[in-house]
């Protein structure tokens, strides 16, 4: 077991996501269900830059009063022309008063709010192709009309 390497982090990219109102599907089986409507946003890595294409959604489910879980597909469109698709699983959890005001969309300190997101990423770029065959993590933040990544790369 002493030959194993522990894994470390590499920067990927940096993501603004602008969003729309929340449409409310209201309480369910599950919890609260919630869809935001990504609008447009734009990403920047080493060397590169693509935009976040409308018509993706965050899928969410307000599990309780602390914690949520965030579901978000949508497509990047690199500065090359490059598409690639992105999932990313999320959970968000905080004080019951702060999250509160997360749904309702009000502003709130990043810091008091764990947001860490598990992004996948598939593409039909053979210059790309790596990315879907790598684990990434990151850390977000939300804000009243934009969502706010980090990604890295787990190397």
């Amino acid at each position: 077991m002493s030959h194993l390497t522990t894994p470390e982090l590499k920067f990927f990219a940096d993501l603004s996501v602008e969003v729309a109102k929340p449409i409310e599907v209201g309480q369910t089986l599950h919890g609260t269900r919630r869809i935001i409507p990504i609008l447009a946003g734009s990403a920047t890595g080493n060397g590169w830059t693509a935009r976040v294409l409308p018509g993706g959604a965050d899928f969410q489910l307000i599990v309780n009063e602390r914690m949520a879980e965030l579901d978000a597909r949508y497509a990047l469109e690199t500065d090359a022309g490059d598409l690639i698709y992105v999932q990313n699983n999320a959970i968000r959890t905080a004080a019951p008063e702060i999250m509160a005001k997360l749904i309702k969309g009000e502003v709130v300190n990043p810091e008091s709010v764990y947001f860490r997101c598990v992004p996948r990423f598939e593409t039909a770029s053979p210059a790309l192709s790596w990315i879907s065959e790598r684990l990434f993590i990151g850390t977000g933040a939300r804000h009243p009309e934009r969502v706010v990544m980090r990604f890295f790369e787990v190397a």
